[in-house]
């Protein structure tokens, strides 16, 4: 599988897309070209949701989770970091349905209290904090083909998702007590949102970086909720967007040597921007 991508992107006009040319560049793009649509694609649900605190609440926990795993010796602390937070994703959903607070006050109270005991973990015993600084920024072209093909499967899922229960989580975030009187389980259809959400984030945040994850479920569907007219408009934006900018900001990070993640962040904000100019020229 690997090899016949290495093939198609020979056929690109860059010198380390050539045979035998930087494979680690190779595998960057294909796991751009998975993640992308990934963020763009929850991106229309975190936003229409207003959900995009929570996202960062979940990158929070996933350095907790982080710190856990390092703690407890694991190999690879990654996936301590998605079981802490699928767990969080649920009590998060737990408290949301059975207490009167507001979801922002629910999203700050876990988001402080995540950063305190990933904090209180990283340092327990006077160890430093500094060893986890790489999860902050993440770097791509570290990416290797087996997370390529996690990612994979976790995007055909969220599309399965989507494809099976969109009605539903629609009008679970845009009316709650109505989707309730309809038949749909709502706490379970937030929880398997928040799931997805959580399963991304920790999946992708090795290479993404968390100081910047957060802007990836937020920009694309803003940037495409400015340009749609309806609804399959806005997934199309959201998804394009991501995908075109990831490219051209690993493109960018390779060639002025800068932090990936950062410069799709950046490409996601211009086009944030042509968005709105794209608006008002139409109004």
């Amino acid at each position: 599988m690997m090899e016949l991508w290495y093939r198609l992107v020979s056929l690109l006009p860059f010198s380390w897309a050539e045979a035998g040319g930087l494979t680690f560049m190779k595998n960057a793009l294909l796991a751009i070209v998975v993640i992308s649509p990934l963020f763009g694609l929850l991106s229309t649900m975190v936003v229409t949701d207003r959900m995009s605190f929570f996202s960062d609440a979940l990158g929070h926990s996933a350095f907790t989770g982080i710190a856990i795993g390092a703690l407890c010796g694991l190999s690879s602390p990654m996936w301590a970091a998605a079981a802490f937070a699928l767990v969080l994703s649920a009590l998060f959903t737990w408290v949301r349905y059975h207490t009167d607070l507001h979801s922002d006050t629910v999203i700050g109270v876990f988001s402080s209290t995540a950063v305190a005991l990933g904090i209180f973990i990283a340092t327990l015993g006077g160890g430093s904090f500094t060893k986890f600084n790489a999860y902050l920024v993440g770097d791509i072209l570290s990416v290797e083909p087996g997370m390529i093909g996690l990612l994979a499967v976790l995007l055909l899922l969220v599309a399965l998702l989507w494809l099976t229960s969109f009605d539903r989580l629609l009008l679970t975030s845009i009316h709650p007590a109505l989707a309730g009187s309809r038949g749909v389980r709502v706490a379970l259809q937030e929880w398997l949102f928040t799931a997805a959400i959580a399963l991304v984030v920790t999946l992708s945040m090795t290479w993404v970086g968390l100081l910047v994850i957060n802007s990836l479920l937020v920009l694309p569907a803003a940037a495409g909720r400015n340009l749609a007219r309806n609804v399959r408009q806005y997934h199309l934006f959201s998804i394009l967007g991501a995908l075109v900018c990831g490219v051209a900001g690993l493109f960018l990070s390779y060639y002025v040597g800068s932090s990936t993640g950062a410069c799709v962040t950046l490409c996601l904000a211009l086009y944030f921007l042509l968005s709105i100019l794209g608006r008002r020229a139409r109004a």
